[in-house]
């Protein structure tokens, strides 16, 4: 059944088509007859007595081509209700923001729409506390706002990794070794005096094979992860910090901790997920708006998109529309 389907994104004039994940879905939903709509969060609108709409959402049909990869059919108010499905892919930071979008698109929810990742799941699932819920997948691991006590785990483990709890794309990411080099400086910058907290985590050596990224679709993995490899003397692999992805296929370790948090996952509304593991620790759950489709599709020759509106449109088959 053709349906529309409306994208909460990032501005589209800004998508990179060679790698865009958003952009994979939108073609795989094209390709099959559905129609693409496009909005930014900031079109996000509800007045009382009226349903949740997307003020100026746009029809968009797709060219083929690399560049002006899209011409716009049509632009006009959309009732969120009125979709077949809306995909929330905005891009972190999850801030104030995103926050009161999730509350948007759960009373658009409550007026028949069905959402994908569900909101009320986008907020219980902070992408770098959610791992507290599976800590037989994690390596040491602290949450504190207590200079004191980042201290005491740097001097248990002597090794760590600190970071903030709202970064994305490796931004805010410090190690510090043995010697204990800026530790001092490090918590004042990240943790404001105690006003914020922060993450710290044992270093995982294992990172210089890659920081893999792997893909879980209706509580199914996709076969194969993308490990995000630091270069030169980094030590954050993400790509967006000038990592280098390899597509691999998954290990024993990575089914594992796939096959057990994908079930869970995907029954609190959670349709796609992207799991970080280095080694054989699992290290952040991203549900925002977790990316690695085409990079994965050229190098493994998977088609992950196939694979994600396939799981779309049974999940749209299978339920009745969601009332929260």
């Amino acid at each position: 059944m053709m349906m529309d389907l409306l994208f909460v994104a990032d501005p589209i004039e800004s998508f990179k088509t060679t790698k865009d994940s958003t952009f994979a879905m939108m073609r795989e939903a094209a390709k099959r007859g559905h129609a693409v709509w496009a909005c930014e969060q900031r079109q996000l609108v509800w007045q009382r007595g009226r349903r949740v709409v997307a003020d100026g959402a746009r029809r968009i049909a797709l060219t083929g081509r690399a560049d002006d990869w899209f011409t716009v059919e049509a632009t006009r108010e959309l009732a969120l209700a009125d979709t077949g499905a809306v995909l929330m892919r905005k891009d972190p930071p999850f801030d104030s923001e995103y926050f009161y979008a999730t509350h948007l698109l759960q009373q658009a929810e409550r007026e028949g729409a069905r959402v994908f990742n569900k909101p009320a799941a986008l907020r219980d699932h902070p992408e770098k506390l959610a791992i507290l819920e599976f800590p037989q997948f994690i390596g040491p691991t602290l949450v504190t706002r207590d200079p004191a006590a980042v201290r005491a785990f740097h001097a248990e483990q002597r090794d760590i990794i600190l970071k903030p709890l709202d970064g994305m794309g490796g931004m805010g990411i410090f190690r510090v070794g043995p010697d204990g080099l800026n530790l001092g400086s490090i918590i004042e910058t990240l943790n404001q005096q105690g006003a914020v907290t922060l993450m710290v985590q044992k270093y995982l050596p294992e990172i210089v094979q890659g920081d893999k990224r792997i893909l879980v679709i209706g509580g199914e993995p996709v076969p194969y992860s993308l490990a995000r490899i630091p270069q030169g003397s980094e030590i954050r692999g993400n790509l967006a910090a000038g990592g280098k992805g390899v597509a691999q296929p998954l290990s024993a370790r990575d089914r594992e901790i796939a096959s057990t948090l994908g079930p869970v996952l995907a029954a609190r509304g959670l349709l796609l997920v992207g799991l970080d593991v280095i080694g054989d620790s699992l290290t952040e759950i991203n549900v925002t708006s977790p990316t690695c489709f085409q990079e994965i599709a050229d190098q493994a020759g998977f088609d992950v998109a196939k694979m994600f509106v396939d799981a779309l449109e049974r999940a749209l088959a299978s339920a009745a529309p969601v009332r929260a």
